[in-house]
């Protein structure tokens, strides 16, 4: 199977360009943690004592949420990489490959892929990782003498946690192509279920109840455990946004209803036929409004979170140190925008990319390139649109978890001019990189398009 992988990934690299960026983000991640742990456990044992919670506080609790988004991230990058060659897949499931050894298969490309950026991102993240220990050093909160020590241990480490990760994530991805006959594979790419399936809406309904009780756990923690309460609240984020995935095309398909209309009033043509688009591919839509979800719920509960401590901070005596757990959350923020922007990009050029073919199709009905490209800009705004308030909602009830917990209010401290800039990011993320890809996809001979496989 190493070679069928090989292969893969020779004939068509700038399908798996997303899953690369999406591991060298985490590798380089865990590197840098890797090396604050590795950094803590090495120092000399009468070290100045330091501000803060430590490194490895620092190191376990970053890591801990870097490794949950980037399984979140790969998942959602490997599932485009196999649509890309879903055909060639199912074909080998026609000519007697069996499930096992298309899971095989997929994991070789997972771990080629890996093996592939290890030392871009070792590099990478070693660096980072000294230059956030300076940082720390100079705000006092890692002590002066404190170095990271020249060992290959936490490369070696992070290497095997992503591939963990990627492993894991190959066997969610390949489910769709694996679980189904060979013949019903082979049309499976170009059709779509009408309906969420009520196992997944149990699901989402399950995941969220534990978001919930993660929240409530934020919420109840004592003013003095400040940081404890906004990892759970973080926490339960994430865990809010799986269910939203889980849920997605129920979701998606109710929002873009309400959502289409004024996108129908504001460009007729263009906008009744993406909202038709979306509305008829809710799993496709869904797949987009997920990573615009995640961006702007991260992003919005971190800055919420860390307005909300400032705030308290300088009007009450509540134990916050804010010129530290602020800084850490910011980084945290920096981060996990980093894991959601590359994301967001991701899934948005690959959705785009592999309607080729379909556009090819609507110019063979008349349609000329500019139609085109004006349905696909109001499709990137209804799809910003339902991720920013899928989002905001995870982003709003996490925020007041952590509030509660901070304050006693169920209120957070609202950065209105922040908020904006996360919207704007979102906006501003989404539209170009549909637009960019809409101008590749609709080029070319619509008669050669037309008869392709959409790659």
């Amino acid at each position: 199977m190493i070679p069928l992988a090989l292969g893969q990934l020779r004939r068509r690299p700038a399908a798996f360009a997303g899953l690369a960026a999406a591991l060298f983000l985490a590798l380089a991640t865990l590197t840098l943690f890797g090396s604050l742990f590795a950094a803590d456990t090495t120092a000399p044992a009468g070290r100045e004592a330091a501000r803060g919670p430590g490194l490895t506080v620092i190191a376990g609790a970053f890591g801990e949420i870097a490794v949950l988004v980037a399984f979140f991230v790969v998942v959602n990058a490997l599932g485009f990489a196999l649509r890309r060659q879903h055909r060639e897949l199912a074909l080998l499931r026609t000519i007697a490959a069996t499930p096992r050894q298309v899971r095989r298969l997929v994991r070789g490309q997972v771990a080629v892929t890996t093996l592939a950026t290890a030392l871009p991102a070792w590099a990478a993240g070693a660096a980072a990782g000294r230059g956030m220990l300076a940082e720390l050093r100079r705000r006092g909160m890692a002590a002066p003498g404190v170095r990271v020590p020249d060992t290959p241990v936490p490369m070696l480490v992070a290497l095997t946690v992503t591939l963990a990760v990627g492993l894991a994530a190959s066997a969610v991805a390949a489910r769709r192509i694996t679980r189904t006959a060979p013949a019903a594979a082979l049309t499976a790419s170009s059709t779509e279920h009408g309906r969420t399936g009520a196992p997944r809406l149990l699901a989402s309904a399950a995941v969220l109840a534990g978001g919930g009780f993660l929240l409530r756990l934020a919420a109840t923690r004592p003013a003095g455990q400040v940081d404890k309460a906004g990892q759970a609240a973080l926490l339960g984020a994430l865990v809010l946004l799986v269910a939203t995935a889980l849920a997605g095309p129920f979701a998606a398909r109710v929002l873009a209803a309400v959502l289409g209309a004024p996108i129908r009033a504001l460009a007729p043509a263009a906008g009744w036929l993406a909202d038709a688009n979306l509305r008829g591919y809710a799993r496709r839509l869904s797949s987009a409004v997920v990573p615009v979800a995640l961006l702007v719920g991260l992003s919005g509960t971190m800055l919420i979170m860390t307005s909300t401590a400032e705030h308290a901070a300088g009007t009450a005596a509540s134990g916050i140190t804010a010129d530290t757990d602020v800084w850490l959350r910011r980084t945290e923020l920096a981060m996990l925008v980093c894991f959601a922007a590359v994301s967001t990009v991701n899934t948005l050029v690959a959705v785009t990319a592999e309607r080729r073919r379909e556009c090819a199709l609507l110019r063979l009905t008349g349609a000329t390139r500019g139609q085109l490209l004006r349905m696909l800009t109001a499709e990137a705004l209804l799809t910003t649109a339902v991720g920013l308030l899928l989002g905001a909602a995870v982003a709003g009830a996490a925020a007041s978890a952590f509030s509660t917990a901070v304050s006693g209010s169920p209120m957070p401290y609202l950065p209105v001019a922040g908020c904006w800039w996360i919207g704007a990011g979102a906006v501003a993320l989404t539209a170009p990189a549909v637009v960019a890809t809409g101008f590749w996809a609709v080029r070319g001979p619509a008669t050669e398009l037309a008869g392709a496989d959409g790659d």
